[in-house]
């Protein structure tokens, strides 16, 4: 699959191996995908997150603090914080006693000296939905905005922290395809085709 990757997507990628060996994380995420598309320029995820208000340097810094608070709750979403809640538990508790006792970040699932970083489930879930998006728009290659289209539709952090700052499914698929369809992104063979060229042909 990778080698109908675009340069652009193939440069979120790396750059997502990057971010985990920078943490010295032991496994490569997506809130890794995430941070890396966030630094992209010049592709065709780079316009539909500044065309939605998500590419200054301050939004970047936000969606950045939004998944280290993701990962100090061990990668759980606020909708999985508000259902504890709704039992009883409160997890913001649990998180600093944990700290208290292990350190600032015991919960993300350790740390990791060197070697290969595998990808985490999910993220592995990101990269395969973005294939099925690109089949789904009928374009020939997978390309950055693919990568971004499945972190705003598969639930999880990445998909919670870009809607918190205006980019969804509907919103980037109304940027890059001028459709505006919370289910398209996957399951419309229809919509938008052609869009995987546009502005990265060079990759």
């Amino acid at each position: 699959m990778f080698e109908r990757f675009t340069k652009g997507a193939r440069d979120v990628v790396r750059g997502a191996v990057d971010k985990a060996e920078q943490e010295r994380a032991p496994r490569v995420d997506e809130g890794h995908l995430l941070l890396a598309l966030l630094e992209a320029r010049g592709t065709r995820a780079a316009f539909a997150l500044g065309a939605l208000g998500a590419a200054t340097d301050a939004r970047r810094a936000a969606i950045g603090r939004g998944l280290t608070e993701a990962r100090r709750r061990a990668g759980l979403s606020r909708a999985d914080a508000e259902a504890l809640a709704g039992l009883g538990i409160d997890l913001d508790e649990i998180v600093s006693r944990v700290e208290d006792a292990h350190g600032v970040g015991a919960l993300t699932g350790g740390r990791r000296l060197g070697g290969r970083r595998p990808f985490t489930q999910e993220a592995k879930g990101v990269l395969e939905s973005s294939l099925r998006i690109a089949l789904a728009h009928r374009d020939r290659s997978i390309g950055d905005q693919h990568l971004l289209l499945a972190l705003a539709t598969r639930p999880g952090t990445a998909m919670e922290v870009l809607a918190e700052h205006g980019v969804t499914v509907s919103g980037v698929e109304r940027v890059l395809y001028g459709s505006d369809s919370d289910s398209g992104s996957e399951s419309d063979p229809g919509s938008g085709s052609g869009g995987g060229e546009r502005g990265e042909a060079a990759g």
